[in-house]
């Protein structure tokens, strides 16, 4: 691909030149740091190369953070954009970029680190583990997954942005339709990063199949537990089929196949049916574990056991199955025929049954419970109405005659945003407060946290509902701009002031954690909130040492912690201690991981000397981990002992 130096460095745009100069003095700041502080070795061997899985689910939700604030200012300068006719903030192009940019960021590079980082941390704790089965594929996992987000990121900066919609739909997607490097990077990224979330998906499997600890039956699980090993299993049949789809792009981008090429033999079609084969499975793959979440939140913070546990297992088992039969609701308006929509509206409209049992199971938990409105819980009760809009409004999507007049407008818009932002994003923060003094030993501060919610639950109620009538009154989706006597203005400014409330909240959750780490005192118990049900919680500090428990507990019944401090037995009073396994740290992950990036960064641009030398380095390391022995390492039981004697007597805390 023969490229001048200004197509290569994106110019031109004030934007993009704020973020160049941005990245260039972040870059430069976070340098002076480590060095001025020598923390570079600290770096290197505490967090590059750890496989504690506590220290990978931090590192997950650090990046999912940065995600979220790189995506929400797209959000916000789309909203901009949309808040007046004829408003000259962002031409068509650009804003292709920035609406294309968003959907991929939130989804894959927000979302689904976000909870895989939550599964990292709790997870292990919750079924009794010291680590995942295989913590150097762990490490590798989220290394991956962090090389492909900053190739896509990297699109902002160098090379342009993709312009095809998150979902890419061919000939749109096309050298024709979208010439230049930047749907290369979206194909790139996503593949790279996609080969961590595979893996992450069968080590979790794994993981929780064969290391729970004596006791800890599959029906004794915590509910976080369930949904991640069924997210688990959704992930590993639907992402290869997304692996083979852009593999097939890829080919027909960089090597002029014709799978999706129409005059040559191919057919567009098939990419939208293996896209939303993957894509429909992945938004369960992103709501499952909110679902887990909040079960384990209402349950704790009500102080009573979970209302139809095994229900709720068998309609997260449902759900998984039913993802896979719903795909085509995607494109009900592209000619399918009567039979085949009739078939996918049916398949939909039933997936709402066993939704709709688990908000049941939640509202019945509640009842006589003894609620403390902490801040994880009023996100929960938060969650619960706000979602269920979107689930309602879902339904009304799924009947495919009356699709035709919803389809591609801000109804739909609204809809899934009820569904991602009051599912997802509401779980991701409930879920980060709550088992955030099990990652720094300390609380959020509460007060802060409620102004957090309050400001941003109004605001998402502000931005979206009003899209709802924006849609049936005919506003089309993915439109930069329009005229005013479309009558839209009003609510489109209302929706736009909604989205700044959002931003702002955002802004002061990230003050919130400054705020609390100078100020909140530090906990000094494995069970900060007192509402402690699971194992999690059954730590001797509130940040549990890198091996988690001096002696792996015994598990007798659900909600196993509960059930000891209801018998007073304390499960860090240990008479005899005995030496602990641990793995080894590595940095072969990242640095294989390293050299992905260089390959994909050589393919975006054809530049294949440069892409060579990735693919070998990456190999090279493969054959390294081959032939190197690494057995791991035992912790002495006498520094077992001066460890938990530390923690006990509150010099110690975690790490």
């Amino acid at each position: 691909m023969d490229l001048t130096w200004d197509e290569f460095i994106v110019t031109g745009d004030p934007f993009i030149l704020a973020g160049q100069i941005s990245i260039l003095f972040t870059t430069v700041a976070i340098i002076f740091v480590l060095t001025y502080f020598k923390k570079w070795k600290w770096l290197w061997n505490e967090w590059i190369t750890s496989v504690d899985h506590k220290r990978i689910g931090i590192l997950y939700i650090i990046a999912a953070l940065l995600m979220m604030f790189r995506a929400g200012v797209d959000a916000l300068m789309m909203r901009t954009q949309l808040a007046a006719p004829n408003m000259p903030f962002l031409d068509a192009q650009h804003y292709n970029e920035i609406f294309t940019t968003h959907g991929t960021i939130m989804i894959l590079f927000m979302a689904m680190p976000f909870l895989i980082g939550l599964m990292n941390v709790a997870v292990p704790l919750q079924i009794g583990a010291r680590d995942v089965a295989f913590p150097f594929l762990n490490n590798l996992s989220f290394w991956t997954f962090f090389m492909g987000a900053m190739l896509f990121n990297v699109s902002f900066v160098i090379g342009g942005a993709p312009d095809a919609s998150w979902s890419a739909y061919m000939p749109l997607a096309s050298n024709d339709l979208s010439p230049g490097p930047g749907q290369n990077f979206y194909l790139l990224g996503i593949q790279i990063s996609g080969i961590g979330t595979l893996a992450t998906g069968i080590n979790l499997i794994v993981t929780i199949l064969k290391m729970r600890t004596k006791g800890m039956k599959l029906m004794r699980m915590p509910m976080f537990t369930w949904t991640s090993l069924i997210t688990s299993l959704i992930i590993i049949g639907a992402f290869p089929i997304l692996t083979v789809a852009l593999a097939m792009q890829t080919f027909d981008r960089l090597w002029g196949t014709a799978f999706f090429t129409l005059q040559d033999g191919g057919m567009p079609m098939m990419w939208a049916n293996l896209f939303w084969l993957w894509g429909h499975p992945e938004v369960y793959i992103v709501i499952l574990p909110v679902f887990g979440i909040f079960s384990e939140i209402i349950s704790a913070f009500s102080r009573k056991r979970l209302f139809g546990y095994t229900t709720m297992v068998i309609a997260v088992a449902l759900i998984s199955g039913l993802s896979f039969l719903v795909w085509v609701h995607h494109f009900f308006t592209m000619g399918a025929g009567a039979t085949v929509n009739s078939f996918f509206s049916v398949t939909t409209m039933l997936i709402a049954v066993p939704t709709g049992i688990k908000i049941f199971n939640w509202l019945s938990t509640l009842y006589k419970g003894r609620i403390r409105f902490s801040v994880p819980m009023i996100w929960a009760l938060g969650f619960i109405p706000n979602f269920t809009i979107g689930g309602v409004t879902g339904v009304m999507l799924a009947m495919a005659a009356a699709d035709y007049q919803y389809h591609n407008t801000y109804f739909l818009v609204s809809h899934f945003h009820y569904v991602l932002i009051a599912g997802t994003v509401f779980g991701c923060f409930a879920g980060f407060i709550y088992w955030y003094p099990k990652m720094f030993g300390h609380k959020l501060n509460e007060r802060i946290g409620r102004w957090v919610f309050w400001i941003f639950m109004i605001g998402f109620n502000i931005c979206f509902f009003p899209q709802y009538f924006l849609g049936l009154d005919g506003m089309p989706r993915r439109i930069y701009t329009y005229f005013p006597e479309d009558g839209w203005f009003s609510l489109n400014f209302l929706s736009t002031v909604g989205a700044f409330m959002m931003g702002f909240a955002f802004v002061i959750l990230i003050y919130s954690v400054y705020y609390s780490y100078r100020y909140e005192k530090r906990e000094t118990t494995g069970d900060p909130w007192g509402v402690g049900r699971t194992l999690e919680w059954a730590t001797a500090s509130a940040v549990p040492p890198h091996y988690n428990f001096a002696r792996l507990p015994e598990v007798e019944s659900q909600d196993a912690f509960w059930e000891m401090k209801q018998k007073g037995v304390d499960p860090n009073d240990i008479d005899e201690y005995h030496e602990i396994h641990m793995p080894n740290n590595s940095g072969n992950p990242f640095i294989m991981s390293s050299f992905m990036f260089v390959a994909g960064f050589g393919l975006v641009f054809h530049w294949w000397t440069i892409a060579i030398i990735g693919t070998i380095g990456i190999f090279a390391c493969m054959i390294q981990r081959s032939f190197s022995r690494d057995d791991g390492h035992h912790i002495p039981a006498e520094e077992v002992r001066e460890t938990e004697e530390k923690i006990k007597e509150g010099h110690m805390n975690g790490y």
